[in-house]
This record gives structure tokens, C-alpha cells and sequence, in this order.
């Protein structure tokens, strides 16, 4: 027999780990590692000390509320309302470790056996692992060029088993800002189904976008379809302390408890302290952040006419991302490790985010920007415009 576990893939990024070894990077030439969308600094320096102290803080050593501190919840709610000119009370906010988790525990609390999620391709593939492993079928909504779904094609894949839409804006893997009457759209044909919205916005803080990237918190009961969830490890580069949270319905809150007391009890105390430290202190330092990466975008943007020369195609761009498209006749998945040897490059070809046989995924790659500086863009732009090969035929799949 085989258990949902083992029929789910391997995660992507050790997968692409394996791809390094036995390769030598020189000195003058070193690996360009753009696969993993995560901060590889530490939390600033000031919230570093304030972690140091809260470490004399015994209860910063137990285990807490299983829904979160009371204090972050609060703090987060107030945060939410302000960011979104909404109405969010600290009932409707609980803390998970991670945004992963959050993810897994809305839909334990919302799913059944054989029950349906209906996700964009290129999805988020720890969302579709996680579905393999709940015995959910992820039902695959085709974007189009834009890398925009739409409410009118996820319509026509709704059945009686189909209990939640699943949104990631700004996107992962894509780097899209969906607009906001896309996401008005959604909330709409999920009110009217009856099943839930939910729309992971880890990337938030990324957006390029003044201003709310929505309205959805001001309609009223808001809360009766929308679930959004949120991760302070991209905002406070707080990764190894998995801090997320959920922001819904109480009633669905009462069920995530169920599961979050079953895996994990609570969020990690310290790092809750620390994340509820940020959003006290550390205003002005995220907004510095925003711009670091905003100009990175940029920096992918314009450095990549020499790519396009050769027939490379920049498809979406933003958050920590950009999802771009190869001119070779070879399938993105042999060609990753190849660049790797070839151009000292590592990112993770899109058939990792791809239903299997979708053939999107053997012409896309995503880069993941957000761990390198405006040189080291400029140098990857540079190394992949060298790579050569047998060209795709006018007209493949794009």
C-alpha cells in the first residue's frame, strides 16, 4: 500500500540541494542560488537584542495559548484594520507556527476526505503537497498569459465536493499582484458557492502597490468566506522561529484549534514575542525592507533585455520573484541542472509547480531574487544570456 505521503513529490527545494553536488564553484565564478524565497539574514539587529532579553523571560520557554499569544493577536488585529481599513477583532486572528501551518490547518478544519481545492496554476507546491497528503484533490485552474486567474474559469470547476479557492497574491511562484477586482471576483463567486476564499498573503509586505491591495475586509461578515494568512518570517526575517498566522471566522479559529493543539500545541513562544516586538518597533525598518526588494524587481526588469535578445521571456515580476520563460528545445527540468554546471546558476524549473504533463512547466522557471543584490542580478542575467542549445519550435507551448 501506498500512503498519501509517499504518492505526494519530493519537496523542491532539497530536490534541487542535490543538484550542487559533485559541482565546483571557483572562487572568481561562485554558485548564484536563487531557489528558495526566503531571508538568509538574520532579524535586524535591534530585534536581536530584544530577543536576547526576552530569553530571561521564563515563559518565553513554555508553551502558551494555543491560538497565540493574546497580546499578538491583538496587535495583529489592529495591524490588519489599519493596513486594510477593515474591522478585524483579536477573535478572529490566531497564531500558527508558519504560514505553512496556517495553510494546513484551515483546510483540515475545512475539508474532508475526498473533497476539492481549486488552485491556480503554477500553484504553491507545499499547498498541493499538502492536499496529496489530506486526501484532497487539488482541482488545477489554468491562468493565462497574464498569470491572472479568473473567477468566470474557477466557476466552471466548482462541483458539490469543491470547499474552498485557494489565492496567493503576491503570487508564489509568479511574483503577480493580482488586482484587486480579481480578488473582489473571487470573494464573490465563493459567497455565492458557499465555500471558502482563502488567499495566502505572505508576501504583503512586498507589494508595490500603495495602499490596501484589496477591499475585502470592509464588507460586511467579511469573515463568512474570506480566510487570509499571513508569515512574519519574510517581514522580520524570522524563518527558524516559524511564526503565521490565520485571520477568519472565530467558529473556523475553534476548529484550527483542534489541529494546532494536536501538531504543534502553539506557535514557538520566543518567536512570538519577537514578532509581536516587530510589529511594535520595527514600522520604518520593514518599510526600508519593501523598497530593498521593490528595487531588486526593478533590477531583474532592467537587466533582462539581454536575455530577451536570445529569446527568453520575463513572464511575471514582484514580491520575491520572477517567473520567466527558456527558449530551448530541452524541458525546464533537465535544463535546471545544467545551468547549474554551466552558468553557476540554481533556480527551480516550473515543473515543480505544475500539474504532471501540464507543458508550461517544461518552458518556465521561477528565480527567487530576494538574497541578492542588484550586481549579482545583473551577473545571473549575464550567465544565462551565455547558455546555448537546440531552440524550441516557433509556436511551443508556452
Amino acid at each position: 500500500m501506498v500512503t498519501r505521503t509517499e504518492a505526494t513529490f519530493f519537496p523542491p527545494i532539497p530536490e534541487a540541494q542535490r543538484w550542487l553536488k559533485g559541482v565546483d564553484f571557483p572562487a572568481d565564478r561562485p554558485l548564484i542560488n536563487l531557489s528558495q524565497a526566503a531571508p538568509a539574514d538574520p532579524p535586524p539587529a535591534p530585534m536581536r537584542a530584544a530577543m536576547a532579553e526576552m530569553l530571561e523571560d521564563p515563559a518565553s520557554h513554555l508553551y502558551g495559548p494555543v491560538l497565540g499569544l493574546p497580546a499578538l493577536r491583538e496587535a495583529l488585529a489592529a495591524d490588519w484594520a489599519r493596513q486594510y481599513g477593515g474591522t478585524v477583532a483579536s477573535a478572529q486572528v490566531g497564531i500558527t507556527a508558519g504560514c505553512n501551518q496556517a495553510f494546513a490547518a484551515t483546510i483540515a478544519a475545512t475539508c474532508g476526505e475526498g473533497d476539492e481545492v481549486i488552485l491556480p496554476v503554477p500553484w504553491y507546491f507545499n499547498h498541493k503537497m499538502w492536499l496529496d497528503m489530506s486526501g484532497v484533490r487539488a482541482v488545477p485552474l489554468t491562468c493565462g498569459a497574464t498569470l491572472v486567474p479568473d473567477p468566470e474559469d474557477a466557476r466552471t470547476l466548482i462541483t458539490p465536493r469543491t470547499r474552498a479557492i485557494v489565492l496567493v497574491s503576491p503570487n508564489n511562484p509568479c511574483g503577480v499582484e493580482y488586482p484587486a477586482e480579481v480578488l473582489e471576483g473571487f470573494h464573490d463567486l465563493c459567497a455565492e458557492a458557499g465555500i471558502r476564499l482563502i488567499v495566502d498573503e505572505t508576501y504583503r509586505d512586498f507589494d508595490s502597490r500603495r495602499g490596501a491591495p484589496h477591499a475585502l475586509l470592509t464588507r460586511a461578515d467579511w469573515d463568512r468566506t474570506l480566510v487570509q494568512l499571513y508569515s512574519f518570517s519574510k517581514a522580520y526575517r524570522l524563518t527558524g522561529h516559524r511564526v503565521g498566522a490565520v485571520i477568519g471566522q472565530p467558529e473556523l479559529l475553534h476548529q484550527i484549534e483542534k489541529f494546532q493543539d494536536t501538531v504543534a500545541i502553539c506557535a514557538p513562544s520566543l518567536g512570538q514575542r519577537a514578532a509581536l516586538w516587530g510589529l511594535e518597533n520595527l514600522g520604518q525598518w520593514k518599510a526600508e525592507q519593501r523598497e530593498e526588494i521593490l528595487d531588486r524587481r526593478a533590477a531583474i526588469e532592467e537587466h533582462f533585455a539581454p536575455l530577451a535578445a536570445r529569446g527568453w521571456r520575463l513572464l511575471g515580476c514582484g514580491a520575491y520573484f520572477a517567473y520567466i520563460e527558456h527558449p530551448f528545445a530541452e524541458g525546464s527540468a533537465t535544463l535546471a541542472p545544467r545551468l547549474v554546471r554551466e552558468a553557476g546558476a540554481l533556480i527551480l524549473p516550473a515543473t515543480m509547480f505544475t500539474p504532471e504533463g501540464d507543458p508550461s512547466g517544461d518552458r518556465q522557471f521561477r528565480v527567487a531574487f530576494a538574497n541578492t543584490d542588484r550586481a549579482g542580478i545583473a551577473e545571473f542575467a549575464r550567465r544565462l544570456a551565455q547558455v546555448d542549445g537546440p531552440l524550441a519550435a516557433p509556436g511551443g507551448a508556452a
